[in-house]
């Protein structure tokens, strides 16, 4: 039986502008890559200030399209984060590499240790993985500083990063390549759907390639009149984006900068009510990281508990008051797909392991209210009163 959460972690945020837009590209009769998915690249090109976007299936699919570009495969190793979603380590292994997992910088910065990067390199590192956690960017100036003294790539994964900036750059336009993702969780919302971001024209011109079976034209462009017949210069995939997902993205899009804004809104009154639980052990990830004016996209509220016991029990109360909470993410090298030399990886990425043990998600959408934050944290302080932090 499912739960009909008060507050849930995250909603998704429609109107009529995204049924107007839908209903648009149903009535015109062509439903897959075609003149919205066009222009949603371009409108998210003039918007993350990238050369190159290409709209894809989901961002799962744009990190698989960035290691391919790469050229990525057996023999080769991707070092990125042991705190992450599984879809780059999945990639990677796709692809044919190893992964190569490497700790956070700390507890309540939960991004990829530069120092702890550059102590993983070897020969056979190909390109690291830098993840936005939460929307809050990693330290890319120093890792995009690192892989060039390297000669090693530098991808980003900004799932959770768009609309943010570090310097007035945006984020998925510091590395050699950037995947984002439009799921349904997300700051940008389509249902499936993502984008890759470059600014290398070759490697735009792969993922264009590689995201459509390698062809070198595609149905819209023979539907125009601009071709005939095609060739296959490089096997590939279907990961195509149809028209449908990309009226919702520029829909989205165009909301995109009032969203965020919002977020950052609903962070502040986290950390302005979150003391009670710091005298308790807490720690509020990107406590003291700037917001502003689009430093952080605030895609997730994560806080650090001082156990696993006291952050489960926190669950438990949030449940109890149908208050929606998660956990991002799971250690990586636990997962059964990923535990050979376990015990290894343990003694070598405690920092992640522990963040992974104590971390909870709290909710954060845009429509939220303050109010809504006081009864989160109300909940939160509830069940740290019953139990005392494990020393």
């Amino acid at each position: 039986m499912s739960i009909d959460w008060e507050i849930p972690l995250s909603d998704v945020s429609f109107d009529e502008r995204e049924s107007k837009a839908v209903l648009g590209v149903l009535r015109s009769g062509w439903l897959t890559m075609g003149g919205q998915v066009q222009t949603f690249e371009e409108e998210f090109v003039e918007a993350a200030g990238c050369r190159h976007a290409i709209a894809v299936s989901s961002g799962t699919a744009g990190l698989h399209l960035a290691l391919l570009a790469l050229d990525i495969g057996p023999g080769d190793e991707v070092i990125q984060p042991a705190v992450n979603f599984i879809a780059s380590a999945n990639m990677t292994l796709a692809v044919g590499a190893a992964p190569v997992f490497a700790d956070i910088t700390a507890l309540e910065t939960p991004t990829l240790d530069p120092g702890d990067v550059e102590r993983r390199i070897t020969s056979r590192t190909k390109a690291v993985v830098a993840m936005h956690y939460g929307g809050f960017p990693a330290d890319v100036a120093r890792l995009r500083e690192l892989c060039r003294a390297h000669d090693i790539a530098l991808i980003e994964d900004a799932c959770h990063a768009v609309g943010a900036e570090v310097e007035g750059a945006g984020m998925g336009s510091w590395g050699a390549i950037g995947a984002f993702s439009f799921f349904s969780n997300k700051n940008m919302v389509t249902g499936e759907g993502g984008m890759v971001t470059t600014g290398d024209d070759s490697l735009a011109d792969s993922v264009r390639r590689l995201r459509s079976h390698g062809m070198t034209t595609l149905t819209w462009d023979r539907h125009k009149g601009h071709a005939y017949s095609y060739d296959v210069l490089r096997p590939g995939f279907n990961y195509r984006i149809d028209e449908l997902r990309a009226a919702l993205g520029r829909v989205q899009l165009g909301k995109l900068a009032e969203f965020n804004d919002r977020r950052r809104k609903l962070m502040e009154a986290y950390r302005e009510r979150f003391a009670p639980l710091e005298e308790r052990g807490w720690m509020l990830a990107f406590r003291d990281a700037p917001l502003w004016p689009r430093a952080s996209s605030c895609h997730l509220c994560a806080a650090v508990a001082p156990s696993r016991e006291v952050r489960d029990a926190a669950q438990r109360e949030l449940k109890s008051r149908r208050i929606q909470s998660s956990l991002h993410y799971p250690f990586i090298p636990a997962f059964s797909a990923f535990s050979e030399g376990d015990e290894a990886w343990r003694e070598t990425l405690t920092r992640s392991e522990a963040f992974c043990e104590r971390e909870i998600t709290l909710p954060l959408f845009p429509a939220m209210t303050e109010s809504m934050v006081e009864r989160v944290l109300e909940g939160v302080v509830t069940s740290a009163k019953t139990r005392q932090p494990s020393r």
